[in-house]
């Protein structure tokens, strides 16, 4: 097959890019980053070097291909952030619709049924939309987990303060992913036959915050490491001290209340998805030490 990569080469699209070419597919790697072609070449790749939105670029890249992997960076910008992650879903579109893709595989993410309290995730909520009425396509929304990676930012927080938290409690199980998981799921969807628009969740373990902490700290030399419940209030300064934009800070602040309200995990636990991801907290938890010890 014939398939276009979306995110350069990050977290989830180097694996992916990776297996399918192991796999003996045709791969077309879309990077913002012109440093980047002669790595992606140097996989085996095609290097398609521009912005996704340039709308004539995504077109011509597309053309001629089976299928795409799309998402979308998770910041897109400092402001404006949920408008521009939507215009550039939009782009993508608009491009699979007039360079006729008949298979695409978007990452999308656990609370994106919901257009409300989910931060940052509302924005593939609407993409979702556009995607679904987009004809003779098929269309898989994958639906990943909490990114486990995300934790590598409390590395601060817990060389500082000797706590990890955020704004909800120590109870809360949340449902997690690792990129690796997340690229092997979009192997399979990419080129298995399909019709039609779908929804597959992507997830490597079920936690409570408290066992997060727990697995961190033991493979840290730190087994009392604490899980502390923050204020939204206590959350969002925290994040604004640390740097981070205020848009940014906020809608990270209400994605927060999304997963203690339970509105990010209510759709995968209403439907008894399946965990399906391979790599557990613990083993995670020695990557995060090997950053944390970096």
């Amino acid at each position: 097959m014939k398939i276009v990569i979306t995110g350069s080469l990050g977290n989830v699209a180097r694996p992916l890019t990776k297996q399918l070419i192991a796999e003996g597919h045709n791969i077309t790697v879309i990077s913002s980053n012109e440093t980047k072609k002669a790595e992606i070449e140097n996989l085996g790749a095609k290097a398609a070097i521009g912005s996704i939105i340039d709308l004539g670029f995504l077109i011509e890249t597309f053309k001629g291909n089976d299928a795409a992997f799309l998402m979308t960076p998770p910041n897109m910008g400092f402001e404006n952030i949920v408008e521009n992650t939507i215009n550039a879903g939009k782009n993508y579109a608009e491009a699979i619709k007039q360079a006729r893709i008949k298979k695409i595989v978007m990452l999308s993410s656990i609370g994106a049924e919901s257009p409300v309290e989910n931060g940052p995730i509302k924005g593939l909520h609407f993409i979702e939309k556009l995607y679904n009425e987009v004809e003779n396509t098929s269309v898989t929304f994958l639906r990943a987990g909490y990114f486990y990676i995300n934790f590598f930012n409390d590395i601060p927080l817990i060389k500082n303060v000797g706590i990890i938290g955020g704004n909800y409690p120590d109870n809360t199980e949340v449902p997690l992913v690792h990129p690796k998981d997340i690229a092997k799921a979009a192997a399979e969807e990419l080129t298995k036959n399909s019709e039609g628009k779908n929804v597959r969740y992507i997830v490597s373990d079920v936690r409570t915050a408290s066992d997060v902490a727990k697995a961190f700290g033991n493979a840290i030399g730190k087994p009392e490491l604490p899980w502390v419940e923050f204020k939204d209030e206590e959350s969002l300064n925290g994040m604004l001290q640390a740097g981070l934009p205020q848009e940014i800070a906020e809608l990270y602040t209400e994605m927060g209340r999304g997963i203690r309200t339970g509105v990010v995990q209510k759709d995968f636990i209403e439907h008894d998805s399946v965990v399906d991801g391979k790599i557990k907290l613990e083993e995670y938890a020695e990557e995060f030490a090997n950053k944390f010890n970096s």
